[in-house]
């Protein structure tokens, strides 16, 4: 474990963070990037990724995260494969904890990400990319003229129905419950789209295929009847949680655990940035996050150069 005080530390290694890293490198601030056991954030699940700009092929999700590690690496970046696990916010230069010790800094990054809540199921994460998704916009493209089905009742699940149902032939939206919680207008914007239907009462039970998704079978709770539906894609949107669990009482988080930020990605902490998924439950997009580890970075970099000349100055 590195001694002194780090002029910055990065925690995560998604895209915000590693993209964070990589304007670190360059703006002389030697970043140390604490990457978490489970690196590379939810791109490390997602098989053919099209939308990120600079790739006229498509790029596996695992491939892109490695070069994005290869070039933070080249350019000076410091990985270490430990989760944080004890902050201090309190104090300054700001104390961070790992397995094997403790580092100070005088600025940090947080960029850790948001997973997606899943239902649970050994063949939801084993066909995950491969038919089972987390996010219309980035894979409705690949249903064109398929079946899919959506899971969820919430204005999640009715923004990814509607957008599918540009792309695919049929959309049925699975609910547990009777009625839907989403918003009246994302509400009657599915319930008046031809190609929507809705199977109420009802939970996914598994995901059948081999290689890829072929269909669903399900369960009607109040007359534990079952079936099996056929389609070639499952959108599980029943919402997502922010990796936030470490910052509680550290810095503001919002009712649903999300970081809160002003003026761009200050967090609640002066000296303390934010960016990515840990703040942004609209877009959840690797594109936006990496745009958001640029802006921490450079807001950081003003920060850290700012304390060095206070602390000369005293």
């Amino acid at each position: 474990m590195p001694k002194g005080v780090e002029r910055l530390v990065i925690i995560g290694s998604g895209p915000a963070g590693l993209t964070a890293a990589i304007y670190g490198c360059r703006a002389d601030l030697s970043p140390l990037v604490f990457m978490g056991t489970q690196y590379g954030g939810q791109l490390m699940l997602t098989s053919e990724v099209e939308n990120f700009p600079g790739f006229r092929d498509p790029v596996m999700g695992p491939d892109l995260m490695m070069s994005m590690k290869s070039q933070a690496e080249r350019l000076g970046a410091r990985l270490v494969q430990e989760d944080v696990v004890k902050v201090n916010f309190r104090t300054r230069p700001f104390e961070i904890t790992t397995e094997s010790g403790q580092v100070s800094a005088r600025a940090v990054i947080v960029a850790t990400g948001a997973n997606p809540k899943r239902i649970g199921l050994e063949n939801e994460l084993r066909l995950m990319g491969k038919g089972v998704s987390n996010c219309a916009v980035c894979d409705a493209f690949f249903f064109r003229g398929k079946r899919v089905a959506v899971v969820g009742g919430g204005d999640t699940a009715m923004e990814e129905a509607n957008f599918l149902s540009k792309f695919a032939s049929s959309v049925q939206i699975i609910h547990r419950r009777a009625e839907l919680r989403a918003n009246a207008a994302l509400r009657r914007e599915a319930e008046s789209n031809p190609k929507i239907s809705f199977v109420w009462n009802t939970v996914v039970t598994d995901v059948l295929g081999a290689a890829k998704v072929e269909g669903v079978r399900v369960r009607n709770v109040e007359t534990g009847e079952q079936s099996t539906m056929g389609v070639d894609g499952l959108f599980v949107a029943i919402g997502h949680e922010p990796n936030t669990d470490v910052f509680r009482g550290q810095m503001e988080l919002d009712e649903k655990g999300y970081a809160k930020v002003r003026n761009g990605t200050e967090s609640s902490v002066p000296g303390v940035f934010v960016a990515g998924d840990v703040r942004d439950f609209r877009y959840r997009q690797a594109v936006t996050a990496a745009a958001e580890g640029c802006k921490a970075l450079i807001d950081a970099e003003k920060f850290v150069k700012a304390d060095l000349a206070a602390a000369a100055v005293s």
